[in-house]
């Protein structure tokens, strides 16, 4: 069945009803994780006035660069924004990201995906310049030759990761889209197998107060989450103000994780670790630099806590290294970067190791869920997927049907491929033009 036509949408939708999204905020890492609804919630208790202005002299991000010498410095982009004083990330106002169509020679369509937070008239770029004509004519059966090929089409140019894997990316999961409409099936039995029906999601929350946290938390756990992540960054005392006040809030029998966003070198880490022990984190997530693995594979063996990684590691060549070091304990790859056929090779040699995955989700659609549900219920080694409660329904926007976790569970759906249906005429709505 071969392929005759590839359409990269490059789409833009304003985040209007999520009133945390803005700029002129203390910690742009958790500023898109707060909730309208939330905020009008009755049940939810206002921050202290005294607690946010003593906070206002606080400095965040390492203990060392927190005497006085750090400041937020927000450069406002237009259509992004950035940190000046971290240059961490680049951060968009709107959700961004760019759908691939792939349609075949028997009138089947398949949707993907390639993670586009930034920038996705780049990706929609090499898709239409490179990926195109690399991959039309193919067979869509012969799914993980044409990622390798693809692969390796740029692999002497040094695109070994970046925009075009996250291109290719795309296009591996509409391929494997059409392969499960084409078969009549899920594309996780596609794929190889169902290990499970149902797919435990935790929900991201953030904030920079102990209070705005607990509130968040609570209210994710009165939506039936049974496990949270925090996404902080502030510095080791606060961090650990906040984490206390969590747990003091939610009680130990929800599972509580912690991603720090690269904001500690390796002793700040380890130190923030071994005083986050006693509370029974299921893991710290991104703790340092991800390049310095020597870094990485210290702070792992230095804790009684496991550390989760990799959502910037794109094909199974990055994670060798990785795994043969263990320079950590929690695998999360990222589908919509890797795609599914990349995604599956990452899992399958994770297994060898006995680590377990966990795949991130962060600034990807609607699309990537989908694809990343069918690959939790196609993975053996699978602990639990990323999912943003509050950003779903800006991510649904291109959808038919509703498409969301119930309860903190998303279930196999019933439809084949990856079970979601795109609706055009809104997906071209947010189709943004060219940049050139």
């Amino acid at each position: 069945m071969k392929i005759k036509e590839i359409t990269a949408f490059p789409i833009r939708i304003n985040n209007d009803s999520d009133e945390g999204r803005k700029i002129n905020t203390k910690n742009i890492n958790t500023a898109m994780l707060a909730t309208k609804e939330m905020h009008k919630s009755k049940d939810i208790k206002k921050s202290k006035p005294t607690v946010k202005k003593s906070l206002e002299k606080s400095k965040r991000n390492l203990e060392i660069k927190s005497m006085n010498t750090y400041d937020s410095t927000i450069k406002d982009m237009g259509e992004y924004y950035i940190d000046e004083s971290s240059n961490t990330s680049i951060y968009s106002k709107s959700h961004e990201t760019t759908v691939i169509k792939v349609e075949t020679e028997s009138g089947i369509v398949g949707w993907g995906e390639a993670q586009s937070p930034v920038s996705p008239n780049t990706t929609a770029t090499i898709v239409k310049d490179i990926l195109k004509p690399l991959t039309i004519g193919k067979n869509i059966y012969d799914v993980e030759s044409i990622w390798y090929n693809n692969y390796s089409a740029q692999r002497e140019r040094g695109h070994y990761t970046g925009f075009y894997i996250d291109a290719l990316s795309g296009v591996d999961i509409a391929i494997w889209d059409a392969i499960g409409k084409s078969l009549n099936m899920p594309t996780s039995q596609a794929m190889g197998g169902i290990h499970r029906k149902n797919v435990t999601v935790y929900n991201g929350i953030g904030g920079s107060t102990p209070e705005e946290v607990a509130d968040m938390a609570e209210w994710s756990v009165g939506k039936g989450y049974k496990y949270l992540k925090m996404h902080l960054k502030e510095d080791i005392e606060q961090t650990l103000d906040i984490v206390n006040e969590v747990r003091k809030r939610i009680g130990n029998a929800i599972g509580l994780m912690l991603d720090v966003h690269m904001g500690f070198e390796s002793y700040n880490a380890i130190k923030l670790g071994k005083q986050l022990e006693k509370y029974n984190l299921l893991w710290l997530e991104s703790p340092s630099d991800p390049t310095d693995i020597p870094g990485l594979c210290e702070i792992s063996s230095s804790l009684d806590l496991p550390i989760a990684n990799g959502e910037w590691t794109r094909t199974k060549y990055e994670m060798r290294e990785i795994f043969e070091k263990r320079a950590y304990d929690i695998s999360m790859p990222d589908i919509a970067r890797t795609g599914l056929t990349g995604g599956k090779q990452i899992a399958t040699i994770a297994q060898l190791y006995n680590i377990p995955i966990s795949p991130h989700v962060g600034g990807g659609g609607i699309v990537a869920i989908a694809a990343t549900l069918q690959y939790s219920i196609n993975t053996p080694n699978f602990l639990l997927m990323e999912h943003s409660e509050q950003g779903n329904a800006v991510k649904s926007e291109i959808l038919s049907e509703k498409f969301d976790a119930k309860d903190g569970v998303y279930s196999l759906p019933s439809k084949p491929g990856l079970g979601i249906e795109i609706d055009e005429g809104k997906l071209e709505k947010y189709t943004i033009a060219p940049s050139l």
